[in-house]
């Protein structure tokens, strides 16, 4: 098995000719997400990836095998649900809604100008469809954003991103009394007070 531990994001800065004489690896999103797998090349290649964790594989990455070969990663199709405005009923603003709904469901989601792709989900479907949405299956690639999936990029690290506060106990310093303090504590010193 060939170790891979190395990611060139869409191949920036390699040379056409250099991709086209590499193998290509074709993976779906639920492997693409992961920063450990395996997989088989086009040259029928066994291929052990090792990235860093959180690292997510976009369709149009280069790996960089440890005997110096170059593989392009494609996404692969796989069924998803494609969401679009209603043109009858609904506008535009609706897939901007729908997009908001799923997001607090914290379902993976590519987002277009004008139209979602979410992985197979009858209950969200149902969801969308009652919102007014076209809904339908396709089998096509799926490159949902980064955002709450990635530890790197630009996302944001749910774990830390609303620091609980810190309450310290305020413990008032003893008080003693002494002769003289100007505390009453109510004895009657016999100064004649009538009630």
């Amino acid at each position: 098995m060939l170790q891979t531990s190395k990611l060139i994001s869409q191949g920036k800065g390699l040379a056409p000719a250099l991709l086209k004489r590499g193998s290509t690896v074709e993976l779906d999103w639920d492997v693409r997400q992961k920063s450990r797998f395996d997989a088989t090349d086009s040259l029928g290649r066994q291929l052990g990836v090792f990235l860093p964790r959180g690292t997510l594989v976009r369709g149009g990455d280069v790996l960089v095998v440890e005997d110096g070969s170059l593989v392009q990663v494609l996404a692969a199709p796989q069924p998803v649900l494609v969401i679009t405005a209603d043109a009858g009923h609904g506008t535009p603003f609706d897939l901007t809604r729908a997009a908001y709904h799923l997001g607090n469901r914290h379902v993976p989601i590519e987002l277009r100008p004008d139209h979602l792709k979410i992985e197979p989900d009858h209950v969200l479907a149902e969801m969308l469809r009652a919102m007014h949405l076209t809904v339908v299956e396709a089998h096509v690639a799926f490159e949902p954003e980064g955002g709450a999936y990635a530890a790197g990029g630009h996302g944001h690290d749910h774990a830390h991103s609303t620091p609980k506060p810190v309450v310290i106990p305020v413990v008032a310093a003893p008080h003693v009394h002494g002769p003289g303090c100007g505390h009453d504590h109510g004895h009657d010193h016999g100064h004649g007070h009538s009630h």
